[in-house]
């Protein structure tokens, strides 16, 4: 599932044919994906200018000039397509279309079919149930070690489970969580509320900065990651830990000191560490 970087990168993509331009065409071609459109969908979008194109989370949400918000989400293997106007039939897995004023197409492919699109106004956006009860973005300013402590604070589960979770801080998935703990040197296993001071300090630094780099590189292409111009993202090039289960850290001397990145399963998903360095 996409990441805060790959929904960045996507959002990005599409603001920069979107911006100021307005739709001219919407066309679903089925009644929705893991839940049914709006009623009226493509109709209460056509004829609306764009004003702004982001995201809250995982989550794109593009503004429009009357208050109305598109909400989307990727889901598992979701892509959002630029294109000129299409002069072949659609594919078997393209669900939804926008066009604009100036001719761009961008098409929903979405093979899994466990994306989303939804609609909301300026007014209730926070209050949306998808959107309500999100923790901190992390790459605000306002994001820090305070911040991050007053929300692990008192709890036993383990640092990497804490910081999936969306109401801890949004947007950090499987990937990014790995990386961050093992820039940050602490374990995947320690309780959450152990982690204080520097270690706090440090952690935050280490999600904005993987953050920050995984953005720059387009975000990370392992499955179904695409970048809005077809392009791969290339983070995955990168990694210190994620996937690289049996290899040497990239941080230690090797055997026998330290027998590399070992995987280990939290919550049913993977992680990846080094014992040694992670403390």
């Amino acid at each position: 599932m996409p990441e805060l970087p790959e929904v960045e990168t996507v959002a990005r993509g599409l603001e920069r044919v979107w911006l100021d331009r307005t739709l001219t065409a919407v066309t679903t071609r089925r009644a929705g994906l893991r839940r049914p459109f709006p009623t009226n969908f493509a109709l209460r979008l056509t004829g609306r200018r764009f004003v702004s194109v982001g995201r809250r989370a995982k989550y794109l949400l593009a503004h429009f000039d009357d208050g109305l918000v598109l909400l989307g989400h990727l889901g598992m293997s979701g892509r959002m397509v630029i294109s000129g106007l299409r002069n072949t039939p659609p594919g078997p897995h393209d669900h939804v279309e926008f066009v604009t004023d100036d001719g761009t197409l961008v098409t929903m492919t979405d093979p899994r079919r466990f994306g989303l699109l939804d609609l909301s106004t300026e007014t209730e956006l926070a209050a949306h149930p998808l959107l309500a009860g999100l923790g901190p973005e992390p790459l605000e300013d306002s994001f820090d070690a305070a911040v991050l402590g007053a929300a692990l604070a008192g709890k036993a589960t383990a640092i990497k489970l804490a910081l999936l979770d969306q109401t801890v801080v949004a947007g950090l998935g499987n990937i990014y969580v790995c990386e961050s703990l093992f820039r940050a040197g602490l374990s995947p296993l320690r309780p959450a509320g152990s982690v204080s001071g520097a270690e706090l300090t440090a952690l935050v630094s280490a999600i904005k900065a993987v953050l920050h780099e995984a953005i720059a590189a387009g975000g990370s292409s392992l499955r179904d990651h695409v970048r809005p111009d077809g392009e791969l993202g290339y983070f995955q090039h990168g990694f210190k830990v994620y996937g690289r289960a049996g290899q040497p850290c990239p941080d230690c001397a090797g055997p026998p000191g330290c027998p590399g990145i070992e995987r280990i399963v939290q919550g049913g998903r993977s992680t990846f560490h080094c014992a040694r360095r992670q403390r």
